[in-house]
C-alpha cells in the first residue's frame, strides 16, 4: 500500500469524525492498519484536528506498538487498544473511538443498543453490546490494553462476529468502531451515535419498543451484506 495515500486516508477519516459531529475538541481518533507492511497510522496524542495534517499522523510497528522513527509526535493514548484489536481480528483495517454524545450517555448507562428496527438492521447484524466495566486492577495495569481486551472478550463470549457488529459501547466510557478499511470505520461510528440517537427517542415515546423481529432484521442486514445482496447497483 502507498504509505502516502494511507496518510491521505487516515487524516481525512480524523477530519470526518469532527464533519459528522462525533468530535469535540481533541476527544476522538481513526486509525488504519497496513497488515502487509506491520504499519499502524494513527492520530497524534492531544492534536487539535485544525492543526492536524497527514505528516503529523502517527506510524506505529502493528507487532510491537514501537514507534516508528520519523514521527514528531507521540501517538494517541488510545494506540494500545487500537493495536490490541487489529492483533484480535485480522480482518479490520480501520478503526475509531469518539466521544459522541448519544453512544457515550448509553455507554455510561451501561446499556447497549438494541436493535429496533430496520434502520439498525441495515448496517448492524444484531444489538451493539455494552462491554463490562474494567475492575481496578485492570485499570491501574495497562488500561488501554485491557480495553482492548474487554471488547474482545465481550465478542468472544457472545461469539459475534465484528464485521456483522461493528461496533461496541464501552462501558462508562463510550464507543468503538470498526471495518475492513477506515472509511468503513468511520461511516460505522457515524451509524453507531444515530442509532443510539433513534434509541434514546425511540424508548422515550415508548419504553416497552419491542426488539424487531430477527427474519426482518436478517432481510434487511443480508440484503446489503448477505452472498445475495441485492441492494445499490451492483458489486464493482
Amino acid at each position: 500500500m502507498d504509505h502516502a495515500e494511507l496518510r491521505a486516508r487516515v487524516y481525512r477519516a480524523n477530519i470526518d469524525l469532527v464533519k459528522h459531529g462525533l468530535v469535540l475538541f481533541t476527544w476522538g481518533n481513526a486509525s488504519a492498519a497496513d497488515r502487509a507492511a506491520d504499519l499502524m497510522l494513527i492520530k497524534p496524542s492531544g492534536v487539535d484536528y485544525d492543526q492536524l495534517s497527514p505528516d503529523n499522523l502517527v506510524s506505529v510497528r502493528l507487532s510491537t506498538g514501537e514507534v516508528l522513527p520519523g514521527n514528531t509526535h507521540k501517538p494517541s493514548s488510545d494506540t494500545p487498544t487500537h493495536l490490541e484489536l487489529y492483533r484480535t481480528w485480522p480482518t479490520i483495517g480501520g478503526i475509531v473511538h469518539t466521544h459522541s454524545e448519544y453512544a457515550t450517555a448509553t455507554a455510561q448507562a451501561g446499556a447497549g443498543i438494541t436493535a429496533l428496527g430496520t434502520t439498525h438492521a441495515d448496517y448492524f447484524h444484531g444489538d451493539v453490546p455494552c462491554t463490562r466495566p474494567l475492575t481496578s486492577e485492570e485499570i491501574q495495569s495497562a488500561y488501554e490494553v485491557n480495553t482492548g481486551r474487554v471488547i474482545a472478550e465481550c465478542f468472544a463470549g457472545r461469539k459475534l462476529d465484528p464485521l456483522a457488529i461493528p461496533g461496541v459501547l464501552i462501558a462508562q466510557h463510550g464507543p468503538f468502531a470498526w471495518g475492513a478499511t477506515v472509511e468503513k470505520a468511520v461511516y460505522h461510528g457515524t451509524v453507531l451515535e444515530r442509532l443510539a440517537r433513534m434509541q434514546v427517542h425511540t424508548r422515550t415515546l415508548n419504553p416497552a419498543a419491542a426488539r424487531v423481529p430477527q427474519d426482518l432484521l436478517d432481510r434487511h442486514y443480508l440484503r446489503k451484506h448477505g452472498p445475495n445482496a441485492y441492494y445499490g447497483q451492483g458489486r464493482h
